[in-house]
C-alpha cells in the first residue's frame, strides 16, 4: 500500500523498478537454468558485472538525493562509498583465517608482512557481520554527520562547500594509504574467500550478491521516493531554490540539510559494502576525487533530481567505460569528458530530461 502510493504519480519509477524485476529474474533464471551453450545463458562473470553495476546505480541515487533535491553538490560522496567498503572488507579478512599466505589466524597478511604483533582494537569485532554491517551503516554516517554538522551549520554553501568535500575524500585517500594506519596501504584489502561462510567463488554466492545489491537499490529507491515526496522533500526543494527564503520563514536549514546528507552516505556505504565481495578489493583509490566526479557525471548525464535518471546515468556511463576502457582504453576520459560537455551544452536537464521535453513539445504539437 505505501509502496503504491510511492509510485502512484512516478511513472518513471514504476517503470524502473518493473525492469529491475524482471530483468533481475532474467538474469537468475538464465544462470542457473539454461545450459552454458544457450544464447540467453547469462554467465557468472556477466552477473556480478552487473552486480556492480547495481551497487553503483545505489551510489548514484545516493548523490541525486543531495544535488537534485537539495541542491549540494558533493564531491566527496566516494569516501563514503569507500568507507562502507572498508567495512565489509575488514569483515571478509577476518573470514580469512588461517588460510591466507602466512596462515595466521588472528592477523591479515599484511599485517604479518609489516610485522604487526596483535590486531589494533578498531579490528575487534570484525569477524562477526552482523558488527560489520553496523559499521557499514554507522562510520559513513557518523562522519557525513560530524562534517554536515560543522559545514551546515557554518552556512557554508555553493562551491566552497563542493571544494571542502572533495578535500575531505583526498584527505582519507591519503591517510589509507598509509602502511601504519592498518587498512593495507596502497594495496587495500584483497584475496577474500567466504561471505557468511559461503565461498565467494561459487556461482550460486555470486547470484545472492547480485540478488542483495538489486534489493538493496530498489530499497534505497524508495527510501529516497519517499523521502522527496514529503514534507521533508518539500522544504529540501525549497532550500535548493531559495535557502535564504527558507531560511527567513523560520525553518531550521542546517537540520534539514544534515539529516538528508547524512541519509545519502548511509546509502552510499551500504552501496560499497556490496560492490566489495562482488570486485574482491579495496583499496585507497576508491577515495579518489576524480571517482566522486565521475559520479557527479552519471547523475548528470542521467538527469538530477529524477531519482530513476541517475540509475539510468550510472547504467549507461558505466557499461561504456566497460566497452571503451577495452577497446579503446586511450581515449576513455576524452569520451567521458565529451559526453558531459554534450549533455551539459544540448540537454542540461540530462537523458530523462530531454526525452521529457521532447514529449512535452509533441503533445502541444498535436493539441494545436
Amino acid at each position: 500500500m505505501i509502496i503504491a502510493r510511492l509510485l502512484k504519480n512516478d511513472r518513471g519509477g514504476r517503470i524502473f523498478l518493473g525492469l529491475l524485476l524482471l530483468g533481475s529474474l532474467f538474469v537468475l533464471l538464465s544462470n542457473r537454468l539454461l545450459p552454458e551453450d544457450s544464447l540467453l545463458h547469462v554467465p557468472t562473470y556477466t552477473v556480478t558485472l552487473l552486480g556492480k553495476y547495481l551497487t553503483y546505480a545505489l551510489l548514484a541515487i545516493s548523490v541525486d538525493l543531495v544535488w537534485g533535491y537539495l541542491g549540494i553538490l558533493s564531491l566527496g560522496h566516494g569516501a563514503f562509498f569507500a568507507l562502507g567498503g572498508y567495512a565489509m572488507g575488514m569483515y571478509l579478512m577476518r573470514q580469512i583465517g588461517d588460510r591466507g599466505v602466512y596462515g595466521d589466524p588472528l592477523l591479515p597478511d599484511f599485517m604479518v608482512f609489516l610485522n604487526w604483533k596483535e590486531l589494533p582494537w578498531f579490528w575487534l569485532g570484525f569477524d562477526h557481520f552482523g558488527f560489520a554491517l553496523l559499521m557499514v551503516l554507522l562510520v559513513p554516517g557518523l562522519l557525513a554527520f560530524l562534517f554536515g554538522y560543522l559545514a551546515f551549520k557554518s552556512r557554508v554553501t555553493g562551491v566552497y562547500l563542493s571544494i571542502i568535500t572533495q578535500a575531505m575524500t583526498y584527505a582519507l585517500m591519503l591517510a589509507f594509504f598509509r602502511n601504519e594506519m592498518g587498512f593495507g596501504g596502497n594495496n587495500g584489502l584483497t584475496d577474500f574467500k567466504d561471505i557468511l561462510g559461503y565461498s565467494l567463488q561459487q556461482d550460486g554466492t555470486r547470484l545472492a550478491l547480485f540478488v542483495a545489491s538489486a534489493l538493496a537499490l530498489a530499497l534505497g529507491y524508495l527510501v529516497s521516493r519517499y523521502i522527496v515526496t514529503s514534507k521533508l522533500g518539500r522544504v529540501a526543494v525549497a532550500i535548493r531554490d531559495s535557502e535564504d527564503r527558507v531560511r527567513f520563514m523560520g525553518y531550521r536549514v542546517d537540520r534539514f540539510k544534515l539529516w538528508i546528507f547524512t541519509v545519502s552516505a548511509v546509502m552510499a556505504g551500504i552501496a560499497g559494502a556490496l560492490y566489495v565481495p562482488q570486485v574482491g578489493i579495496i583499496n585507497p583509490s576508491e577515495f579518489s576525487p576524480i571517482n566522486s566526479i565521475e559520479i557527479v557525471v552519471w547523475v548528470a548525464v542521467g538527469g538530477r533530481a529524477t531519482l530513476f535518471g541517475a540509475v539510468l546515468g550510472a547504467l549507461l556511463v558505466n557499461y561504456a567505460k566497460t566497452y571503451f576502457t577495452g577497446a579503446f582504453p586511450e581515449i576513455w576520459l576524452f569520451a567521458l569528458g565529451a559526453l558531459f560537455i554534450l549533455v551539459t551544452l544540448f540537454a542540461p536537464r540530462g537523458i530523462v530530461g530531454f526525452l521529457e521535453r521532447r514529449k512535452a513539445r509533441d503533445e502541444r504539437e498535436e493539441s494545436a
